[in-house]
């Protein structure tokens, strides 16, 4: 993806573009997630815009009601909350959503929350 970013923000614009168009968004929150990760892999200093989409992605994920999603953007969102110094925030927001599961922490999402929890 190196080189790529801008094809890559291009690309996942047209796939959320898509749902909005088709009514499709079980995918919306993974891809607004993605679409922060790879803001991020662009410039390290777009936390504003990559944040932007994590907070988005949270939104959808809640409204729909997928754990799996929310955590995932929250393991995304606790780390750029890490990097930007606001700890508290992060760990508030990423244990109330690890908390709920309780099962599957051999998974690897849920070892990387566990694992941005302890630090």
């Amino acid at each position: 993806m190196m080189g790529r970013t801008d094809e890559a923000v291009r690309m996942l614009n047209e796939a959320l573009g898509h749902g909005e168009r088709s009514g499709e968004k079980v995918w919306q929150a993974e891809t607004l997630r993605l679409k922060g990760e790879v803001l991020l892999v662009h410039r390290r200093t777009a936390t504003a815009g990559a944040e932007a989409c994590f907070r988005a992605a949270l939104e959808v994920a809640r409204a729909q009601e997928a754990k799996w999603w929310e955590l995932r953007t929250s393991v995304s969102i606790a780390d750029l909350l890490l990097d930007t110094n606001r700890r508290d925030e992060a760990r508030t927001m990423l244990a109330s959503v690890y908390n709920w599961f309780t099962e599957g922490f051999e998974l690897l999402d849920l070892k990387e929350a566990k694992a941005l929890l302890d630090e």
